[in-house]
């Protein structure tokens, strides 16, 4: 196959590479060692990765460019680099949930996104950082190094898809799979300038499956989410919330701007909980839909429909689960916890049952205010996080086990409602932080929320140069 700049390889969506591998631009193996290049020189600084293992990267795209010679490749992505989240298993490899109290036993077998990513002969460059059970939207975790974000390192990526959400921004190849239960897609995507979509419940199978877990894409366009949705989006018998098998068109994506017009668009600016929206978020969003508007789409407001109890049910019941799990731990294992998730689990101590009943209920009522309030309309804007990244070691925007979910108001509700949710950027801060756009769709129309997302990424303001490594002398992985 003929050579072309190392350099560039890691920067090629999945489509273009596949594209390259058809035609014998390059190789598989040369765009591996071009994107472990690009890690070399980023990892120290970002902390993004870990069973990152070069020769085995390498032994799987040797495997791809056979296939690719004999014109057998085994699926849509096959020779792809691809980073998989630490909670979702790898066979052979341990599932720490980014916490030092987990024992490192190997998985038995892959995950459903991870079982699909390999039958379509995806590259696993390596699992990605998360905090503590995935509890904090931030790479801080007893477990893994600190996790930074790309645009400045003194800042999260956000979580707990951290690692994810930095890998992505940083170049790490085209595809990464994160996980989301409150917004842990969405908001390192908002905050590392990367495109996201948290899929419909049940689209993407899981194991273990969770009232409102969802696996989903993390990557810079919509074009590399859709064929990676086509990817994962196949029936698994082992998550329990699989929705049917449904022929989905996701190369249908680009609907182009066309697809705004006439559009009924609600534009959500206040969550009804937690956080104030601060002003260079709102104006970005409110950018974002004066260009909706331009472009034929009909934006209303919306008036809020969370309410602070029911984020602090969701939050007091997250913390009672999570000290039931914690009990079962030996004392020298519970103590390897981040000390701010010990705390607030064990806030949770002295919880009466009609107290938990009536935490859990509000997940209920999240999931019909959330109904009811986007029904008048096809598509809902909204912020995705109320508040610009926070400090790379703060554990949540607050920093207070005492009020950990403040700013997931936005995010949450289209867990509990099932809904699929996407995150866009749609500006940066006056210190050239990123911020995202969330559109939410329907139920199960995960598609349209795609081509909503791409619509927009025509019409967009222009967007900034991905951020660069730090310069140092250059190393090359042969």
């Amino acid at each position: 196959m003929t050579e072309k700049s190392p350099t560039a390889l890691h920067e090629l969506g999945a489509a273009e590479l596949v594209a390259g591998y058809r035609r014998r631009e390059f190789s598989p193996v040369e765009v591996a060692r071009s994107v472990l290049g690009h890690v070399e020189r980023w990892e120290q600084h970002l902390q993004a990765l870990f069973l990152l293992r070069p020769e085995q990267v390498l032994e799987q795209a040797r495997a791809s460019e056979q296939r690719w010679l004999r014109g057998e490749p085994l699926g849509l992505i096959d020779g792809v680099p691809v980073t998989i989240k630490d909670n979702i298993a790898t066979r052979g490899d341990p599932t720490p949930l980014g916490t030092a109290a987990t024992p490192a036993t190997p998985a038995g077998a892959d995950a459903p996104p991870a079982a699909r990513v390999r039958e379509h002969g995806g590259v696993v460059l390596a699992k990605t950082t998360m905090p503590d059970y995935g509890m904090l939207s931030s790479g801080l975790s007893s477990y893994h190094k600190l996790a930074r974000n790309p645009w400045d390192r003194t800042r999260t990526p956000g979580g707990s898809s951290a690692g994810a959400g930095s890998a992505a921004a940083a170049g790490y190849g085209p595809l990464h799979i994160g996980t989301d239960i409150g917004g842990s897609l969405r908001l390192p995507a908002s905050w590392c300038g990367i495109f996201t979509l948290k899929p419909s419940l049940g689209r993407i199978p899981i194991d273990p499956p969770y009232i409102g877990r969802a696996a989903g894409p993390m990557t810079r366009t919509v074009a590399d989410a859709a064929l990676f949705m086509d990817v994962l989006a196949r029936p698994d018998d082992r998550d329990s919330m699989n929705l049917p098998q449904q022929d989905i068109a996701w190369s249908a994506f680009d609907a182009g701007v066309e697809k705004l017009r006439g559009l009924r668009i609600g534009l959500l600016l206040e969550a009804g909980c937690g956080l104030a929206v601060e002003p260079e978020v709102a104006e970005a969003v409110k950018r974002a839909a004066a260009l909706f508007e331009r472009a034929g789409a009909v934006v209303a407001p919306m008036q809020p429909f969370m309410t602070q109890a029911m984020l602090d049910g969701m939050d007091h019941f997250w913390r009672m689960r999570s000290h039931v799990d914690m009990k079962a731990l030996q004392p020298q294992a519970k103590a390897k916890v981040l000390p701010y998730i010990q705390q607030w689990a064990d806030s949770a101590v002295g919880m009466s049952g009609e107290a938990v009943f009536r935490a859990f209920h509000q997940f209920h009522l999240t999931r019909l205010a959330a109904v009811e309030a986007c029904r008048p309309f096809d598509y809902v804007l909204s912020p995705v996080s109320p508040v610009p990244a926070p400090p790379a070691e703060a554990a949540s925007p607050t920093n207070d086990p005492m009020r950990p979910l403040e700013h997931i108001g936005f995010t949450v509700p289209f867990n509990m409602s099932e809904q699929p949710a996407a995150s866009v950027n749609c500006g940066y801060t006056s210190r050239g932080w990123p911020i995202g756009l969330q559109i939410a769709g329907k139920r199960f129309d995960d598609l349209g929320v795609l081509q909503v997302a791409r619509a927009f990424e025509l019409i967009r303001e222009p967007q900034r140069p991905w951020p660069q490594p730090p310069s140092e002398a250059l190393h090359h992985v042969d």
